[in-house]
């Protein structure tokens, strides 16, 4: 049967955000998608938005209840279908919008497959020469969005290291001139005026 809704087969023009844990990344994905009527598109938001019924959650669940991480190739495969359903239904119009992506790609080999799907214009990396002013951010924000995952210190610390051991090599596999460095230690609106100097022509 001839499909009705036809597949996207262009690459979609994408912005990616990289920033260790409470650097702001959702912070900024959210002011530059309203700013800039772009589309803002957390991991974690689809991951945990994954109803454990339905074909990716199934996968998706059988993996993450043995505590084991999900294969680059299906987190992407999850990704790529998410995506489509967001074009299918009229939330995402990648004729007009950037994608402004946070979270993905966590590894090389994500970043290798993504290749496939996405044009990565520019990469915005914020950064921060001190962990304790982002332990001290991700503890306050604890309290107040109760996100108990936030609050233990030892936990917080090795979530940065992992960070800073996983994001090095995924950089690495991008040229450095679309590589564009903010100081995460700002304040937000402070970033987003940088952001937005910086980036006028891409995401005016």
């Amino acid at each position: 049967m001839r499909k009705v809704i036809s597949e996207v087969k262009e690459k979609l023009r994408a912005v990616l955000i990289f920033g260790p844990p409470g650097s702001g990344k959702g912070t900024q994905g959210k002011f530059l998608s309203s700013a800039g009527n772009h589309y803002h598109l957390s991991s974690g938001d689809i991951f945990r938005g994954l109803s454990p019924e339905s074909p990716a959650g199934k996968v998706y669940h059988s993996y993450a209840s043995e505590g084991k991480l999900v294969p680059d190739e299906i987190t992407i495969e999850i990704w790529h279908h998410y995506v489509m359903g967001l074009i299918a239904t009229n939330r995402y119009f990648p004729d007009e919008q950037l994608i402004l992506l946070d979270g993905i790609p966590r590894t090389k080999h994500q970043a290798e497959i993504l290749d496939s799907y996405v044009e990565v214009q520019k990469i915005i990396l914020l950064e921060s020469k001190s962990k304790d002013v982002l332990v001290q951010r991700l503890k306050r924000r604890a309290l107040i969005e109760r996100r108990f995952d936030d609050s233990d210190e030892k936990v917080l610390r090795s979530r940065m290291e992992i960070y800073e051991q996983e994001t090095i090599p995924v950089l690495a596999h991008y040229p450095e001139e679309k590589i564009v460095r903010f100081d995460a230690e700002l304040r937000p609106l402070e970033v987003l005026r940088d952001i937005l100097t910086s980036l006028c022509e891409i995401l005016s």
